[in-house]
């Protein structure tokens, strides 16, 4: 622990220490002219530095020696490498736990229509590993938060025979996650023998909102009205994909305050949608910082631009650099100039939020979709 505590105190002074950087929003880039806040010896050297070099940044190892880099820059990469936690796995699975619905050609597009690769794989990842947490540590029931319309939860009900309560607070996607549930079933029985669906628990979805100042009692309330349960023995573990900002936190509350909770698995996002006491000092729970620890420290804050970095991969950023994709990368470029050319013309309308836009391969802000791009700031609600 006392480990963990000076790595902690030596990340705040390198957060206060680069807060003009660490602060800066890539959506202002041209705004606010963020290349001239960087030392100018860094714009002399990172002017002629490679953009597949640039990805040396990200990486784990050391930087190239033989390019010209800023010497405060590689100063900074290499203490970061030493506070940093590793993203990389320490312990693999020893287990593995696959849903066998998955590969039937019959029923594995019920459990992921229309659902992305990259979240396929983070469905049935957490599926499994919510599955061998069962084995491990046994529950009566396993709620999951932020459901949506009930991807994760369809997998354990119906694939690994787990009962789920669901938890999301728009009624709507619970309206649709209960009718892809008797699609599901219905399709089950017109091609799998009834010994395979006899396992087939549906889950139970609840329409409700979490808030971070929810007691543990009110929560458990629910959970016994929604699955009519009689009394407090039962045995639960508490799942989350994505949850959302103050959600995370909130589960975590959730865990602690409850003792029929036996396990905890969830991966959080949207960090700077997290509360704080700067951004919301009336309230008396907040998102971040959950430490004791960092709580006492008056640097322990981190702005919004701060947190919302810590939501991209750098991987993918590092990847793409080094297989010379810029086209990806270039997006950001570009809206951040049509940020600019919005504040120009309506400076209320700073940081609003705008549809997306599909982007394809080489195309250029003045193609038709860009052009759009800043035109549909006459859509935006005020």
């Amino acid at each position: 622990m006392e480990v963990v505590r000076e790595k902690l105190e030596q990340s705040l002074k390198n957060i206060t220490k680069y807060k003009w950087l660490l602060d800066t929003y890539i959506l202002d880039f041209y705004l606010d002219d963020h290349w001239s806040k960087l030392p100018k010896n860094w714009q002399n050297d990172l002017e002629n530095i490679s953009l597949e070099n640039l990805a040396e940044l990200l990486l784990d190892e050391g930087l190239d020696h033989q390019v010209k880099w800023p010497e405060e820059l590689m100063d900074l990469q290499q203490e970061l490498r030493k506070l940093c936690i590793s993203r990389a796995p320490k312990n693999q699975p020893k287990d593995s736990f696959p849903c066998i619905l998955l590969e039937h050609p019959k029923m594995k597009h019920m459990f992921l229509k229309r659902v992305k690769p990259k979240k396929q794989h983070e469905i049935t990842r957490m599926a499994e590993i919510c599955a061998l947490s069962h084995r491990e540590t046994p529950v009566d029931f396993i709620v999951d938060f932020g459901a949506g319309v009930g991807h994760l939860a369809r997998i354990l009900g119906y694939g690994y025979g787990l009962r789920v309560c669901c938890f999301e607070m728009q009624p709507d996607l619970n309206q649709q996650a209960t009718e892809i549930d008797l699609k599901l079933e219905f399709m089950a029985e017109k091609h799998l023998p009834s010994d395979e669906i006899k396992h087939f628990r549906r889950p139970v979805h609840l329409t409700q909102r979490l808030e971070s100042d929810t007691q543990p009692e009110l929560f458990l309330s629910s959970i016994r009205n929604a699955l009519e349960l009689k009394t407090d023995q039962f045995r639960f573990g508490i799942i989350g994909l994505h949850p959302c900002g103050n959600l995370g936190p909130t589960l975590m509350r959730m865990f602690l305050g409850c003792p029929q909770a036996r396990f905890l698995n969830f991966v959080g996002c949207c960090y700077q949608k997290m509360t704080t006491q700067v951004t919301h000092p009336r309230e008396k729970v907040h998102g971040y910082p959950l430490s004791r620890f960092l709580q006492d420290k008056p640097e322990f804050q981190l702005s919004y631009e701060a947190r919302e970095v810590s939501c991209h991969a750098m991987e993918v950023y590092r990847d793409r650099l080094r297989a010379g994709d810029y086209e990806y990368l270039r997006i950001h470029s570009l809206r951040a100039a049509a940020e600019r050319i919005i504040v120009q013309q309506i400076p209320d309308l700073r940081h609003c939020a705008l549809r997306n836009v599909k982007y394809s391969h080489g195309m250029t802000f003045h193609q038709k979709p860009f052009r759009e791009l800043a035109l549909k700031l006459w859509t935006v609600d005020f």
